[in-house]
Formats: structure tokens, C-alpha cells, sequence
């Protein structure tokens, strides 16, 4: 299992495609290991001319854990941001960024395009702002920027995602993961039950970790309104969404779009929170032919 030493983190990470072909970074989300990212997808990616990097997370995966950093609740977070204070978190999203421009580095990378998804799409614009010559392009996926005024989380999605378990036993985390995956899924584009319970499965199997979302969210909270970062962007940017997300409302992605100069705005209605494989390729079309362009402008 290849790991790297990234901005002093051990990261895991996999990689497909030819290796002289222009990097793509892939940058999972909250809680999230890289195999979220569909095999399929990749592989499209790869066939379209790119090496396509994915990883986990520190906190998450495989990827180093941080084990002890107990960050504050987010009722006082939320509660010390009203009245003007950060409390000090155990890492924040610029951290990450960090990691991912670290693991660049690790493999001998000058510049990527760089993709991102959820959360992970908030570290890729924090890669973009802290690293822009780093960045070929910027791909930010059912991501926001962090605008207070935007609609927020429909509370069953929200409940689903921070809600743990009620037992550590393989058949109820599994079960826990569809229930999730079903939440906050693509109404128009319903993942096979089957299907649900494998990747499920072999996530749990793979890691289980449940302290690391803890710090990731504590992240995100701290990170705030990332709108002045954001118009200081001067990357060609794809944002995409989805017209049915749950967890992070279309509106997140039309912000987005608004605020990164020049970015170009694709809303898919039925697309929930997830990665259907009915859109796939679609996807795969558009993050590859984005790049491509983005090199050629």
C-alpha cells in the first residue's frame, strides 16, 4: 500500500494511469476514505489522458490518525463564531490543502489539476488560493463557500451524516452506511441495494475510524466564509452540482460559481450528494474536457 510523508503526514494514496500523463488530484470530503471516489470514475479519468491521484484524508482511511486532538464541540463552536472567536481546532482545512500540495510534492509533482468533492472541495479551493501555482484547474463537486446565508443542510441529511451507530457490530455499521448512502443520495438516480451493502461493507472493513470526522468537521466549522479567498481565485474553475443535494444545497454550488472569477456553473437535476454510475461518464466528459481546455486557454 503506497503512503507518502506529506506536509509531515502519512498519507495513503493510489494512483492509475500513465504517469507522463498530467496529474489530477482527486480530494475526498468529511469523513470520507478515497474509495468514495468510484473506480469507474477514475478509470474514466485515466482513459481520458490523465494520472489520476486519489487519497485519504489525514484522520480517515488509511492515512495517518491524530488520535488524542479532541477539538471542541460544535455547539461551542458555532456558539464562540457568533460572538466573534475562533476556539483553536486540532487542524483546519488550510491544513489539508497543505497535505494535498505536500503530497504533490511527495511524488515529485510540479503542477495538477486539482478535483474536489464535498469537503474535499473546500480544501481544493484552499489549494487553489494557497497554491496556485500548483493548479492546472479547479473541479469543486457538491461543494460551498461557506456563505452563512446560504440554505442549510435538510436536517435528515445532516442527522444521517454526524449520527453514529448504535453498535460497533459489522451488520449495523453496514447497515448504518446504506441508510446514509440512501439519505443523501440522488433520488433520480437510486444506487442498486446491492451495491449500497458491498461498498459499505468493504469500508468499514477497510477502516473504521469514527473519532476523525470529529476533527473534520471541527475544520470546516472554523473555516467559516471562504467568499474573500474565493474572488482571489484566478484558476479556470468547473463547479458541479446537484440539483437534488440534500446535504449541500444547489445554492452552495451556484455561490460558488458566482464567486470564483470566471468559474463555469453545471447543475444536473435527480444528482443528489454521491457519485451515481448512471453519471459517470458525464462526469468523467466533463472534468477531463474542463482540464484539457484549461491548459489549452
Amino acid at each position: 500500500m503506497p503512503t507518502a510523508t506529506a506536509n509531515g503526514v502519512e498519507l495513503h494514496y493510489e494512483e492509475q494511469g500513465d504517469p507522463a500523463n498530467p496529474a489530477m488530484l482527486l480530494i475526498m470530503g468529511f469523513g470520507a476514505q478515497l474509495t468514495l471516489w468510484p473506480d469507474e470514475l477514475v478509470e474514466g479519468l485515466a482513459s481520458r489522458g490523465f494520472r489520476v491521484i486519489r487519497y485519504d484524508n489525514r484522520d480517515v482511511g488509511l492515512s495517518q490518525k491524530f488520535t488524542g486532538n479532541k477539538p471542541p464541540s460544535p455547539a461551542r463552536q458555532v456558539l464562540m463564531g457568533k460572538l466573534g472567536f475562533k476556539p483553536k481546532v486540532p487542524y483546519t482545512l488550510a491544513d489539508l490543502a497543505d497535505d494535498a500540495a505536500g503530497l504533490l510534492d511527495a511524488l515529485g509533482i510540479g503542477q495538477a489539476h486539482i478535483v474536489g468533492a464535498s469537503m474535499g472541495g473546500m480544501i481544493a479551493q484552499h489549494v487553489a488560493a494557497r497554491h496556485p501555482g500548483r493548479c492546472l484547474s479547479l473541479t469543486t463537486i457538491f461543494s460551498t463557500t461557506g456563505n452563512p446565508q446560504l440554505p442549510a443542510a435538510k436536517k435528515e441529511a445532516l442527522a444521517a451524516l454526524t449520527k453514529r451507530p448504535d453498535s460497533t457490530e459489522e451488520a449495523a455499521l453496514v447497515e448504518h452506511g446504506i441508510h446514509l448512502a440512501r439519505t443523501i443520495g440522488s433520488p433520480g438516480f437510486p444506487a442498486p441495494e446491492e451495491r449500497l451493502r458491498e461498498r459499505s461493507q468493504a469500508s468499514i472493513r477497510r477502516s473504521l475510524y469514527p473519532e476523525g470526522p470529529t476533527r473534520h468537521l471541527a475544520a470546516i466549522l472554523h473555516d467559516g466564509d471562504r467568499r474573500k479567498m474565493l474572488r482571489q481565485i484566478a484558476l479556470p474553475t468547473l463547479v458541479l452540482h446537484g440539483e437534488a443535494d440534500p446535504l449541500v444545497p444547489v445554492e452552495g454550488g451556484r455561490d460558488t460559481a458566482a464567486t470564483i472569477p470566471g468559474a463555469r456553473l453545471r447543475t444536473i437535476p435527480g444528482w443528489g450528494h454521491d457519485l451515481p454510475l448512471e453519471l459517470v461518464e458525464d462526469l468523467a466528459d466533463e472534468i477531463a474536457g474542463h482540464a484539457r481546455q484549461a491548459v489549452q486557454a
